[in-house]
């Protein structure tokens, strides 16, 4: 169920603290009640833990013989030779190692999802048009699991170039049973809408319900569960980057998404004999293979590439309180960098339940142009700026350059008064997922029965006031020609 915090006094209700550890510290950190698990917080820090007390190695990695008869096995997401800043990977110590399985199959290929964005394919479109996308319905006909139940929106470049994104949606009514799934592509930002997830990785388990998100990284293995019955969401996926906190310049040392409130699991492991399917995805296409025992079997594990998740609820808002409107990059949550030091590859921004009191200015988002792909998503309430027909579970589009802007009525009624003390987004939490790269649309989303345009009649009777005031402006302007030649001399 969505978390609604209109008074501070509901984090009690709504969050639990953890418990005193048996070590005598306090967890920094809080789950929303009905979470099951324990968690790690943090972000980008190098954690490490253990299902089996003494179970990792002390002083070095791979020795000769791990106890329990465990198998090391490191995973490896950056250049070895990469700065340490930027180093990423994890050790796992498990009962079998990846590399056991019985070889691949290759998937005949999922018409709905789409990896290839070049203007080239002739399964993707270019438009200038704001389009939308009513909520996607869940299928009813046959088991469609999170995996089987992707379906690409739109997107920019190519996995194999290493620089790209994808957007996609997940629409499942099934859980994965004795099936994973790895992305051998990118990342996952997942963000679900209706229905909890409750996710089994490698590295434990992470429970993400409607106004979390979670990411899961490039080669990590992870199966999804459905804990309240069918599903639907969205994905923002990433290739050659990886999800950071943004930088807070004068903001100072804390705002935004602060990095305490990132979750990380705990190592759980799971020992079973049975036939498992292992779905890959690779420069967009998908491969099976199978193997005879679970792919969830590390007992312990060690370092800082590892799947988290986050409570959109605890984003710390700031914005103005003199006059006009800062730049939506202040509602960032997380960005990816591209290869151009001025512009990420994806930003992931949300607009949730703030306070709007500046003054001598107006509510409405000024009328602007910008370089930057907007997707936009609703995951539950009501949100103003967008058409009636932004519903949860739907889906905004513009592309860079489209002029933005509201309505003439909307404009005349903000302009008119002093604005007032206001609350912004309240009970609702809505997304942008924003990108310097401009995007192509998919045949599934552009012949989708769900798509409709931005009414462009919307912004006809956008009055030209200028002209009313001819008399006025001749007046001033004549009287400036006067001066004007005065000082000349003449």
């Amino acid at each position: 169920m969505p978390v609604q915090l209109e008074d501070p006094k509901e984090y009690q209700k709504v969050f639990h603290w953890a418990e005193t550890q048996k070590d005598g510290s306090i967890p920094s950190f809080a789950t929303r009640k009905n979470d099951p698990y324990e968690y790690q917080s943090g972000f980008n820090n190098s954690f490490a833990s253990e299902a089996v007390p003494g179970t990792i190695p002390q002083g070095q990695n791979s020795p000769r013989c791990v106890r329990f008869g465990l198998y090391a096995e490191q995973m490896t997401a950056s250049a070895f030779v990469a700065p340490r800043h930027l180093n990423k990977k994890a050790w796992l110590y498990r009962a079998r190692p990846a590399v056991a399985h019985q070889g691949f199959t290759e998937l005949p290929d999922n018409k709905d999802t789409e990896s290839n964005f070049l203007p080239l394919n002739p399964r993707v479109h270019v438009s200038p048009t704001q389009l939308a996308w009513l909520p996607f319905d869940i299928p009813t006909d046959g088991e469609i699991d999170f995996i089987s139940g992707l379906k690409t929106i739109a997107g920019s470049g190519d996995p194999t170039l290493r620089e790209g994104l994808a957007v996609h949606m997940f629409l499942a009514n099934k859980s994965m049973e004795h099936r994973a799934a790895v992305n051998s592509d990118g990342d996952f930002l997942i963000v679900p809408q209706q229905g909890s997830l409750d996710i089994q990785t490698e590295f434990g388990m992470l429970f993400v319900q409607p106004g979390e998100i979670c990411v899961i990284q490039r080669g990590q293995r992870f199966k999804v569960t459905l804990p309240d019955g069918p599903t639907r969401g969205y994905i923002l996926e990433i290739w050659g980057s990886n999800f950071e906190l943004p930088e807070l310049g004068p903001l100072g040392a804390n705002g935004l998404a602060n990095a305490r409130d990132f979750l990380h699991p705990v190592a759980k492991y799971e020992i079973e004999r049975a036939p498992w399917e292992i779905i890959y995805k690779l420069g967009g296409k998908f491969f099976k293979s199978t193997q005879t025992h679970s792919p969830f079997d590390v007992v312990a594990w060690h370092g800082n590439y590892v799947p988290y998740k986050y409570d959109l609820t605890k984003f710390v808002n700031v914005g103005s309180i003199s006059v006009d409107h800062i730049d939506p990059s202040i509602f960032c949550v997380l960005t990816a960098k591209s290869r151009d030091p001025t512009a990420p590859l994806a930003d992931f921004l949300i607009f949730s339940p703030r306070w709007d009191v500046a003054s001598h200015t107006y509510r409405p988002p000024y009328y602007h142009r910008n370089a930057a792909s907007e997707l936009m998503g609703l995951i539950y309430g009501e949100y103003a700026g967008r058409s009636d027909e932004f519903q949860p579970g739907g889906v905004s589009f513009e592309c860079g350059f489209v002029p933005h802007g509201v309505a003439y009525e909307e404009f005349k009624a903000a302009s008119a008064e002093p604005p007032p003390e206001m609350r912004i987004s309240k009970d609702a939490i809505a997304f942008m997922m924003e990108s310097s790269r401009p995007f192509t649309i998919t045949d599934w989303a552009w012949n989708s029965n769900k798509k409709h345009e931005h009414e462009p009649k919307m912004w006809d009777n956008l009055v030209d006031n200028f002209s009313s005031h001819r008399d006025e402006v001749e007046k001033i302007l004549v009287e400036g020609v006067k001066k004007l030649e005065i000082s000349n001399g003449h």
